[in-house]
């Protein structure tokens, strides 16, 4: 699996489940629909399972969490985060441009 294909298959799997579903990439990272694309963010250190900040997912993260990402692929693992769905209700609507 490459980066790209990580994100695509991501892109896919997010499109399809319910708004507020993140994909449990580590223990620490996250990945997330906001409706018009993936999003990455990573979660608050106090073990909550909180959302702490967003960040871009490069190649140097993919090549980093690389065993996580290959037991994430052979498992994934999704959560409901009441969270990002009050902030997807909150999000301005769309202008695509």
């Amino acid at each position: 699996m490459t980066h790209d294909e990580l994100h695509q298959r991501l892109t896919e799997q997010l499109q399809t489940m319910p708004l507020g579903t993140s994909a449990d990439l580590t223990d620490f990272a996250i990945a997330y629909w906001d409706g018009h694309k993936v999003v990455y963010a990573f979660l608050r250190d106090e073990g909550c399972g909180r959302v702490e900040e967003e960040f871009d997912f490069t190649e140097h993260e993919f090549e980093q969490w690389a065993d996580a990402l290959a037991a994430w692929e052979k498992e994934p693992r999704f959560s409901v985060r009441p969270e990002i769905l009050e902030w997807l209700k909150d999000a301005p609507p769309f202008e695509a441009g």
